[in-house]
């Protein structure tokens, strides 16, 4: 199943204490209940004004139906197409 890539601009959302983080997750681990196995939320990364999501979802209007139903910002949904590492870089033989 495709993994994307979400981009959320909430102002100031790296300044949310530990215990607002937490109730934005439960919101959202709510939603992901409420829709099944269809959609997975892999993790998020918190930076000044934004986060970045991964999910696995069959397609970009499932990850874009999550969010609505969050009250989530979903500025980008960018699908993935190939993911690299440090190991990307070693030679072959």
């Amino acid at each position: 199943m495709p993994k994307f890539v979400i981009e959320r601009e909430i102002p100031s959302v790296g300044n949310l204490s530990p215990q607002e983080l937490t109730e934005v997750a439960q919101k959202s681990c709510n939603v992901l209940n409420v829709m099944g196995p269809q959609i997975q939320w892999i993790q998020s990364f918190v930076t000044g004004d934004k986060i970045y999501c991964v999910y696995i979802a069959p397609d970009e209007q499932t990850v874009r139906k999550h969010a609505e139903m969050g009250g989530f910002p979903a500025n980008t949904i960018s699908k993935v197409l190939h993911v690299i590492d440090p190991t990307t870089a070693e030679t072959l033989g």
